[in-house]
């Protein structure tokens, strides 16, 4: 089962971008809780203690409210694009036995072969979970794997009880071959030469041409005895 946080909520009854920036000013966090049929409850959220469990993506959380309990989980949180704080904050209400769908990050693990280079193209996959059973990732291992090896979602270990979402052929590792230094400095010069840019030649290799236009001297013919 999942570690829950729990959290003690205040019923709130004024609404609006007001109401909303003297809850902030408090050091809360707006909050509305909804699902199952139920009518949203506003609330008002400890504000540090929330953005500490909110840290974690798709946390459990517990919401006391007068005393009564209920699990939920953040549906969709509102951060203030300047400072580090949170604007508002949409709860879904979960039960025990319930399942839902989450998105939970792909975690890379091992080293794969030499001069390989490994692309996440998937950095999350969709799961269908139990709500008090949400992994924090799904590990896939890249070591040993040559240049060539792809992973696709359907080829994830999941954890025990999870059912794929996301689209089984879906890419979510590519491994290729490393590209050495001078063929990527010969792919950027032919690049540059297909757009006409003309390349200024660095010291180093302004005189290496130095060196290599440079005729040696002809030796003087040898006196005959």
């Amino acid at each position: 089962m999942s570690d829950t946080t729990k959290l003690t909520a205040e019923k709130r009854s004024d609404f609006g971008k007001g109401a909303a920036r003297k809850i902030r000013r408090a050091g809360n966090i707006p909050a509305v809780m909804y699902g199952h049929g139920t009518d949203p409850v506003h609330i008002s959220l400890p504000g540090h203690d929330t953005m500490m469990a909110l840290k974690q993506a798709n946390a459990l959380l517990t919401i006391v409210i007068d005393g009564d309990e209920q699990l939920a989980l953040a549906k969709d949180v509102q951060r203030d694009p300047i400072k580090p704080v949170i604007d508002h904050v949409d709860l879904v209400v979960v039960r025990k036995g319930e399942k839902v769908t989450v998105d939970v990050a792909v975690h890379l693990e091992g080293e794969a072969a030499p001069e390989t280079v490994v692309t996440l193209d998937n950095n999350t996959l969709q799961l269908e979970v139990l709500a008090t059973a949400i992994p924090e990732n799904v590990v896939v291992s890249v070591e040993g794997l040559e240049a060539g090896t792809q992973i696709h979602a359907g080829a994830v270990e999941l954890p025990e009880g999870a059912t794929l979402v996301t689209d089984e052929d879906a890419l979510v590792v590519n491994i290729t071959q490393a590209i050495s230094e001078e063929a990527l400095e010969a792919e950027l010069a032919e690049a540059e030469a297909e757009a006409g840019i003309e390349r200024e030649e660095s010291d180093e290799e302004a005189a290496e041409s130095a060196e290599g236009e440079a005729a040696p001297a002809d030796e003087a013919p040898a006196d005959e005895a």
